[in-house]
């Protein structure tokens, strides 16, 4: 049986012990944070840290080439992440105006920005160049928990998510690939294997509604 081989013994034993090092504090946080995510009660903060800051935007940021109150939205992003304490993830912007003429009677901009743990709302008056900025900050329990989801942790968070599940699926592998040859161990393997699926199922099917 070519799992019994030697040479592929010796690389299914490599591949578990360095996957198994590489993956060590990988899998304690994803195992920690999803006790934490199972009882939010229990380590979540209830009163998020809530910040309003005020900031004057440079008027030559409210307009661009494609008209004289559509902001530029590059150069309005990198000036609020420069001065207005921001950080995350910003979404599109929303423009409300009412214009007569080329008089701007009323006008606002407003935007979002999330990231792990953390949210901020942006409100500008374009009448006045003023911005307010309320951040709210829900605690490290909540960025973990958010780490643990992918929740507004950027692409390559999310990659990493990826990677390290089929790293975890191969040393899985490697570890049946290396109980094979080892028959009697094996066979008990099995049968624990079969009685935690039992378990599992029977939890499922009588405990949850």
């Amino acid at each position: 049986m070519v799992l019994k081989n030697k040479a592929v013994q010796l690389w299914a034993r490599r591949l578990h012990i360095y996957i198994s090092m590489a993956l060590l504090l990988v899998v304690l946080f994803f195992a920690i944070t999803g006790i934490t995510l199972n009882r939010p009660h229990l380590f979540v903060s209830q009163a998020p840290n809530i910040v309003e800051q005020q900031l004057v935007i440079p008027s030559e940021l409210l307009k661009s080439e494609k008209g004289q109150f559509a902001p530029n939205r590059s150069a309005l992003i990198a000036y609020l992440a420069k001065h207005g304490d921001v950080s995350g993830t910003p979404s599109a912007i929303d423009i409300f105006t009412d214009v007569d003429g080329d008089e701007l009677l009323e006008g606002e901009i407003s935007l979002d920005y999330k990231g792990p743990g953390y949210n901020a709302t942006v409100f500008i008056d374009m009448t006045t160049a003023q911005a307010t900025i309320e951040s709210t900050h829900y605690g490290v329990i909540a960025v973990l928990n958010d780490l643990h989801k992918g929740r507004n942790s950027g692409e390559v968070w999310r990659w990493f998510i990826d990677i390290t599940a089929l790293l975890m699926v191969m040393f899985v592998l490697t570890g049946v690939c290396l109980l094979i040859p080892k028959k009697k161990t094996f066979r008990t393997s099995l049968k624990w294997m079969g009685l935690g699926s039992v378990i599992s199922l029977l939890i499922y099917i009588v405990a949850v509604p």
